[in-house]
């Protein structure tokens, strides 16, 4: 994995998927609508959070409003891909199919494991 780019926390993985649905928001926008999930997320501790992950890289910030409106730096994909690309080098020992039958083991539903087997037979020649 390119070390150049940060790695979130987990409380900064779980605001990223609030804003990447956003695109780009204030504070105050990702605040409400993470109370959705944690209501006992204060305006403080996510304005903290924000401004935290601008510094890190993780966020850009466009402060040419009063509120500043903050994006994430990295599309959802992007950064899963290379957060994935270093948990199969750490805990798989680079194995991308040792990852998957861990992944497997651990517990799917009957709907999952019925859309896997649907793209494995529709990405196979």
């Amino acid at each position: 994995m390119d070390t150049a780019i940060p790695k979130p926390t987990a409380a900064e993985l779980d605001l990223l998927q609030t804003l990447w649905p956003l695109g780009a928001a204030s504070a105050r926008q990702v605040h409400e609508a993470m109370q959705a999930e944690r209501p006992d997320v204060t305006y403080a501790t996510v304005l903290r959070l924000m401004q935290i992950m601008h510094g890190k890289g993780l966020l850009i910030r466009d402060a040419s409003q009063r509120a500043h409106v903050y994006a994430p730096a990295q599309a959802q994909e992007s950064l899963q891909t290379n957060l994935l690309k270093d948990l199969i080098q750490k805990a798989f020992a680079g194995s991308a199919k040792a990852l998957v039958l861990a992944a497997l083991r651990s517990g799917i539903s009957k709907k999952e494991r019925d859309d896997i087997e649907k793209l494995l037979k529709d990405e196979l020649p």
